[in-house]
Formats: structure tokens, sequence, C-alpha cells
């Protein structure tokens, strides 16, 4: 349809005429991502044209089909120059049922308290999908959305998330995300003066259907219960990446604890929970491990510390069902084999802190992923558990991955050498040493328990004859010079120390020494190093 003709009959069509005519261009449009450059002027013109009919007062079905062109318009950031003003973003507002900082009312009044008619929450919906989209393609309009305090109007708005139909709180949750994500400078103002970091725990816990049976523990899902509703789900995602924005470097104080606390047991129960399907449930947990990053390490102990529901004795009465879920979702992202950066580093760092700040989750993690050692004759890297996986790991290409993983098993084994050597072997914990200054061995600076852990028998007669570098036991090999003669292998020594001079010369290799503290360094400087004084010796 032509956009000359839709906007030079929108100047005198009465309301019905401007509904049919757009509905049209709506139904030819409804698929279109990509549009004419050269069309450009005249789809802002269009954006401008439909604003001024919502700003006049038009029926509930005639706003509708405003709203639709006007998000579908918004698909192009180049045109959003009319919407993306203080008059723009103000009617899209009253359109959401948002009321904005330049709005009066009750401040504990909002305006998604009336009930609407099923076409008046239409409105409200497509006018939360026309501010998704213009705020998240138009900086102009995310400033416009501060100076008139829209996040404000939201955070009223999920005063009463209980009531909300779906979509309304979908997209109310994902326009929060969307500001909070893009205006950092937002977050602070969300936090303290809006308490927003509560508001989406309610409504977490809302959504989730949460039980409290005793301080910081909800009541233990039914597992005969169905799975949570796909409708429950999204809602619940869009509440957890807002959030994770909102508490992101944010250390807060004793005040917040008992709100971090509350977000750890909300968390913790949705980790146990199961989802229509496994990518939704995996996608949930991905969710929730990146809010937990952001938590207080000691908060996690209410992860584990279920009066009610009981643990195991062996670990000292913990609950570690939550650390089983967690060590699953950790090895499926393993198992991907793609994404480690983004997918596996999170969940990785989480059981790391978590291990390294409470003694019970180290012990229960390291009995599932570094048991006693029996048979040495394989490779550390070489296998399908998830030990085996994790020293994989240790040597990938990314820097960050291979680091986060080592980290991990450094912490398992107490931040001991000795004990990291033991289940990885030399060659595959080398990046970790050299970065921690440990090469010559020792331990991490954290402190742990004094329980040591027990070798079995079969590793113990085996020790003698494990090599230290490849971390298994090794068949022996023959020896290469056993047939050569003297002055065989006189030349070949000879050839093998020119081949190291010229490449130090051309600075291909640079010999490296171990200074006392551990440290690798160029081998002249560990050779000039000073020693103690040996005046009192009697040699020559």
């Amino acid at each position: 349809m032509d956009l000359n003709n839709i906007l030079s009959q929108l100047e005198t069509a009465n309301e019905e005429e401007v509904d049919a005519l757009l509905q049209q261009y709506n139904r030819e449009n409804s698929h279109t991502f990509a549009f004419e450059p050269k069309e450009e002027a005249l789809r802002s013109k269009l954006c401008q044209s439909v604003l001024t009919v919502l700003g006049r007062q038009v029926p509930p079905s005639c706003q509708k089909t405003c709203l639709e062109t006007l998000r579908i318009l918004s698909r192009d950031k180049r045109v959003l120059a009319p919407v993306a003003t203080r008059e723009g973003m103000m009617i899209l507002g009253r359109m959401a049922r948002l009321r904005t900082g330049e709005e009066g009312g009750d401040e504990e009044k909002s305006s998604q308290e009336d009930t609407l008619s099923e076409e008046e929450e239409r409105v409200v919906v497509e006018a939360l999908k026309c501010l998704c989209n213009v705020v998240y393609n138009s900086p102009a309009a995310q400033q416009v959305s501060v100076d008139v305090q829209l996040a404000h109007g939201l955070c009223a708005s999920l005063r009463t998330a209980r009531s909300w139909r779906h979509e309304v709180g979908l997209f109310s949750l994902r326009l929060l995300f969307l500001l909070s994500a893009l205006r950092p400078d937002l977050r602070g103002v969300l936090r303290r003066e809006w308490h927003a970091v509560r508001l989406l725990s309610e409504v977490l816990e809302h959504t989730l259907d949460v039980r409290w049976v005793g301080p910081y523990e909800a009541a233990c899902p039914d597992s005969q219960a169905l799975p949570m509703p796909a409708e429950d789900n999204e809602r619940a995602m869009e509440a957890l990446k807002a959030s994770f924005n909102l508490t992101l470097s944010y250390t807060g104080g004793e005040e917040d604890d008992h709100q971090f606390r509350l977000i750890a047991a909300i968390l913790r129960h949705l980790l146990m929970l199961k989802t229509e399907t496994e990518e939704k449930t995996e996608e949930a947990h991905s969710h929730a491990v990146n809010l937990l990053n952001n938590l207080p390490v000691s908060c996690l102990d209410v992860l584990i510390d279920l009066p009610v529901q009981g643990g195991e004795e062996k670990y000292g009465g913990k609950n570690m069902d939550v650390i089983q879920v967690l060590l699953d979702f950790m090895e499926k992202r393993i198992d991907k084999g793609s994404n480690y950066k983004e997918g596996l580093t999170p969940v990785l760092s989480l059981l790391t802190e978590g291990s390294r700040q409470h003694r019970e989750i180290r012990r229960y993690i390291k009995a599932q992923v570094l048991p006693p050692l029996k048979d040495v004759k394989i490779r550390p890297e070489i296998g399908t558990t998830i030990r085996n996986k994790l020293v994989r790991l240790m040597t990938h290409v990314d820097m960050g991955v291979k680091q986060t993983a080592a980290e991990f098993l450094f912490v398992l084994c107490k931040e001991s050498v000795d004990n990291l050597l033991k289940y990885t072997g030399y060659g595959n914990a080398a990046g970790l040493l050299v970065a921690r200054g440990l090469l010559a061995g020792g331990r991490g600076e954290t402190q742990y328990s004094e329980d040591e852990d027990s070798d079995t028998e079969e590793y113990k007669s085996a020790k003698p004859f494990i090599n230290p570098i490849t971390g298994h036991v090794e068949e022996p090999m023959p020896n290469p010079i056993e047939e050569m003669t003297e002055e065989q292998k006189e030349y070949e020594a000879q050839e093998l120390v020119n081949m190291f001079d010229k490449l130090s010369r051309q600075n291909v290799i640079r010999p490296m020494g171990v200074r006392p503290d551990g440290t690798l360094a160029p081998l002249e400087e560990t050779l000039c190093d000073p020693h103690e004084d040996n005046s009192g010796s009697d040699s020559d």
C-alpha cells in the first residue's frame, strides 16, 4: 500500500476510516522487518500521524490498530524521532496505563488496578510492546523514559502483579529489564527509591507459587505436580533478568541481607522445579545461576540449610539436592561443547565460590567430581567422567574458560598443589600454577579445614610409577639410544645443542628458570640471583 496515499487519507479520515486504513497497512507489513531506505521520511511522518490520532479521544479498537502500526514502524530505528519525544513517550505511557512522574495521583495507586475489558487489555499490551521496541532501538527514547520516570510507573504496576494477565505482566517486566539494562544509572534509583528488587522478588514468589515453611525455606515442590506452565516460566525469566541487572555489582548492606537471602531461597525453589520442556528448564536454571552469582557468597548457605526438609548426616545435616542440580546443569553445559564463556563459566564460578566459603558444599562436590583415585593408567583428560571433562577444559583455548575450570578444581583440592597434580597432572595444571606463582608447590591463600583425603590402596601402590607431567602410569617406552654407538650419541647431543642455540639466538625460544618464590624468569636472571653468603665454607 502506497505510503503517500495513506498519509494523505489520514489527514481527513474519521475514526472508522483511520482504523480500516491502518489495518490494511498492518496486514501487509506484519512480517516486515527490513524496510526500504528511500521511504524513511514517509515512515517517520506516519509515526507522527499515528501519534496524533492516539492523542485524540478514539475508541479502544482504533487505539489498538494505531499501536499495532506503531509497533511495526518501531522495528526501524531510523524513523523513531517523532516517538522518542516527551510527548510521544507520554502518550505511549498513558496507553500502557503507566503513571509517569509528570502525572499526579496517589503514590500507592496504580492505573492497572481498574478491571480492564479484553479490548482495553489488548491496547495496554500493544502499548507495552511499542515501548519495548522504542526503548530498545532509540537512545533518545531511553533518556526521555528516565526524564518522565517511566520506570517509576512500572514499579507502581509491579505492586498489582497478582492481578496481571499474562501478556501485561510479561511485557511490563521486559520493559523494566530493558530500561535497567540500557540505563545503568537508573539501577540505583530503582533499588533505593522504588524498591524494585523487593517488588521483583514478590513477583517471583507469586509466579512460582512459593509457600514458606520456615525462615528462608520454601516447601519442597510436589514430585507428582504438573510442570510449571510455559506462561509462568516466561514471566519468571523476565523477572530474573531484571533482578540480575539491579543486583549487578551491588554489594548491599546489612539491611539488604534479608532480601538477598529471600532471593536465594526463591532461586533454590526455582532450581528444583521442572517446566514443560527440558530446554525451558535449562533456560530457567541458567538465569537462576546468573542471579545467584550476584548475591553475597555468605547467602549461599540458604541453598543447603533446610531444617524442615533435612539433609545428609555426613554433610553436617545439610540438604545437597540443589547442589546436585547445579552439578548436573554444569555437566550438560560442558557436554554442549559450545558457548562455554557465557553458558558454563557462571555455574563454574558459582560452585567455586560456594566451595571456597562453605565446607559442606566443597566436600559434597569433591565426592562427585574428584572421587578417590583407583585407575591411574589412563590420562586424567581422557574419559567421560566429570573429572575428565573438567581437566580437558584446563587446556581450553579460551583463557577465561581455562582459568575458571582450573580454579574450580584447585578449590576442590583445598588449594593444595600436590592434591591438584594428583588429579590433573602437572601438564594440565601448569597454566594455573604459573598464574598463581605456585610452580614450586605449596598452597593458595584460603584457609581450609584440616581433614585430609585418604588415598586408595590402588593409588598408593601405583604412585611411584605415575608420570607427574601426564598424571598417569605410562607403559615403558623403548630406549631410543640403546643401540647407538658412543660416536652417534655424541653427534646427536651436539646437534641438539646447536638447534637450541639457534632457536635461542633467533628469539624463537627463551630458556627459563624458576625463582625461589616459584615464579618463572629468564634463565640468566635465575642463575645470577644472589645466593646465601658461603664465606664460612671450607671449599675453594
